[in-house]
């Protein structure tokens, strides 16, 4: 791979991802005085809300389009990009960008294989004694079925082993369910081919993520996100319907114990000769004041991104350099101490049929960020002087403040400044909830 030399000053970011966490990103690149014009592929219409730099995005583009987005970096002369996707990844952006000498953040395909491989990683976790559900892998659909039904009464997680844009992992209570669940793993097509069952662990779920350059890492920060569409956690999983920063159930007991499944996995890849660069998302579940890792992603999470950028205090050129150049280790990373919540805005029917809603107008985004908040834009786009929905997650709404009631109010009272044409607008009304359990007690 070619090397590059660091630039004093960077002008033009290429950030490649299309929805809340990508514009996350835009915000964040947009508050440095180093850059002057951010490119995104695909993005989206509403990035542009949150910074006055000037954003070009690529809609027709997709996020594993490799060739295109490497004449975009040539083109553009593009000075850093920063791959926060989970597809392009598994293209092997990265290695193309690399080898075109093009300064980038994210992982080599073979190092972020932890997360478009979940066979893969298991076995590759499970080689370095980190604590994870009991697990089995099958290939086939009949295989599977034969299995469960030696254990009728059992809980799992039949999980697709490929990238299913969040919606690969089914909660199965019995026999029954998990037959149910291993017949649909063939809607994610290859992604599907191969699958795990995962013992149901009974816990609380929360994320950490850590900044890597290879070698080092640094932990950025805590999250919880609720998956469920519905309040109440019930539902089918979506993409994440919000999240709350730096979650209670992350104490100094479960901080110490994440730190040490950080550094035996960015050892281990390292070891395996994969060294890990960029950001790395572990997604784990809290058992007795125990860590179990129930997955690592290879990139930020979303809806994770729009309460953890927020907090880095750093230009975040500072910290782009740090990652690519192997200096995380001297990396001064100052966060500030403020709890966030983010609450998903979705189109009624998101995720099983939300079709009738795209290209309904969306209204009040304006008034809710008059409000003080950060909207994020996702499945949303601009038909003349109209917002109208492009997608199921179409924004998220994003406020902070001293403690998680206070956060949690200021969000609400934006979100519900903000509709969507024939009262199509859904977003759960509980985000939160765990924590202001815990601060009431």
């Amino acid at each position: 791979m070619k090397q590059f030399e660091a630039k004093k000053n960077r002008k033009t970011i290429l950030i490649i991802d299309g929805g809340g966490r990508g514009a996350a990103l835009v915000d964040k690149y947009g508050q440095s005085k180093q850059v002057g014009k951010i490119l995104v592929v695909p993005g989206n219409d509403l990035m542009q809300i949150n910074t006055r730099k000037h954003v070009v995005t690529y809609q027709n583009l997709k996020t594993n389009s490799v060739a295109e987005i490497l004449q975009i970096a040539r083109e553009e002369k593009v000075d850093l990009v920063d791959v926060a996707q989970d597809n392009a990844v598994e293209a092997g952006l990265v290695d193309a960008l690399m080898l075109n000498g093009v300064p980038v953040i994210g992982p080599t395909k073979l190092a972020g294989q932890i997360e478009w491989d979940k066979a893969w990683a298991r076995s590759f976790v499970g080689g370095y004694l980190i604590p994870i559900p009991k697990y089995k892998i099958f290939y086939t659909e009949k295989e599977g079925i034969k299995f469960v039904k030696n254990y009728p009464k059992r809980s799992w997680f039949v999980k697709a082993s490929g990238l299913a844009e969040g919606k690969g992992a089914i909660g199965a209570k019995n026999a029954n369910e998990a037959i149910d669940a291993i017949r649909k793993m063939s809607k994610f097509g290859k992604s599907g081919e191969t699958y795990l069952l995962e013992e149901w662990l009974e816990g609380e779920e929360f994320s950490a993520f850590a900044l890597c350059d290879g070698k080092n890492f640094k932990v950025v920060g805590y999250a919880q996100d609720y998956k469920r569409v519905n309040d109440g956690d019930l539902g089918p999983n979506t993409g994440g319907m919000g999240c709350v920063s730096n979650p209670l159930i992350v104490n100094a007991n479960i901080k110490n114990k994440i730190s040490k499944i950080f550094q035996k996995t960015v050892d281990g890849l390292r070891q395996e000769g994969r060294p890990y660069i960029g950001v790395l998302y572990l997604g784990g579940m809290v058992i007795n004041g125990n860590v179990y890792v129930i997955e690592f992603n290879a990139r930020w999470g979303d809806p994770e991104a729009q309460v953890i950028l927020p907090s880095i205090k750093n230009d975040f050129i500072e910290v782009a350099d740090a990652i690519i150049f192997g200096q995380i280790k001297n990396l001064k990373l100052e966060i500030d101490n403020k709890v966030r919540v983010v609450v998903a805005g979705t189109a009624k029917g998101y995720p099983i049929d939300y079709l009738s809603v795209k290209g309904k107008k969306v209204f009040g985004i304006d008034k809710a960020i008059k409000s003080g908040v950060k909207v994020y834009g996702a499945g949303i786009k601009r038909d003349g002087k109209d917002w109208v929905v492009n997608g199921g997650r179409v924004f998220y709404v994003m406020a902070d403040g001293k403690d998680v009631i206070a956060a949690r109010e200021k969000v609400y009272k934006a979100i519900s400044l903000i509709s969507i044409e024939g009262d199509n607008l859904h977003y759960r009304t509980d985000i939160g909830w765990r924590d202001i359990e815990r601060v009431k007690q």
